[in-house]
């Protein structure tokens, strides 16, 4: 759903000076904000959708009742208009229950993932780095072995540059290298 706020916020890095934290942090913030928004949207669509789906099940049931009052009378044509009537507002009724329970989940989830992101900005923003144990951190530290001078360093057993390559053998050993991260990261 925020699928772009969470990518920004995943490009923050520990290496980021403060001043630029803050500024970054600042446009997140604006970010978190229209999130916010769109959250009490949310709710305002759901709590629209639980008023209409109370006025179609009175309206059922006032149908109800009326085509049982027709049928104690012994009116067939008004049972069969009421019939009618009832079919069309059950129908609604299961159209709404339906759509207050997709607005539900998807109410919930963005309030989950609003929550994940807050926490994450307040941890960007403090300047605190996520958390090492992470896979996404063990990941951007073998990113960061890679373009580094020094790759074993990290970990990561990749065979020494020769001193002069073409361009296709650079390129190819690229490839290698990007074909073994994905597997060391299950990809």
């Amino acid at each position: 759903m925020f699928d772009e706020i969470r990518d920004t916020l995943r490009q923050f890095s520990s290496r980021l000076d403060p001043d630029e934290r803050r500024r970054m942090g600042s446009g997140m913030r604006e970010a978190m904000v229209h999130a916010k928004l769109a959250i009490q949207d949310m709710r305002t669509t759901l709590a629209t959708t639980e008023s209409r789906l109370k006025t179609e099940q009175a309206e059922l049931d006032t149908v109800r009742r009326r085509q049982g009052l027709a049928a104690q009378i012994d009116d067939a044509e008004t049972v069969a208009i009421a019939e009618r009537f009832a079919a069309r507002h059950a129908e609604r009724v299961v159209m709404l229950e339906s759509k207050r329970m997709v607005q539900q989940q998807e109410l919930e989830l963005a309030e989950r993932e609003y929550d994940a992101m807050s926490a994450d900005l307040k941890r960007v923003v403090s300047g605190f780095a996520p958390d090492p144990s992470s896979p996404e951190a063990a990941a951007a530290r073998e990113v960061d072995a890679l373009l580094s001078d020094d790759p074993a360093a990290a970990g990561v057993d990749l065979p020494p540059p020769p001193s002069r390559r073409s361009r296709a053998d650079r390129e190819a050993d690229a490839e290698a290298r990007l074909a073994a991260l994905k597997r060391q990261l299950g990809k």
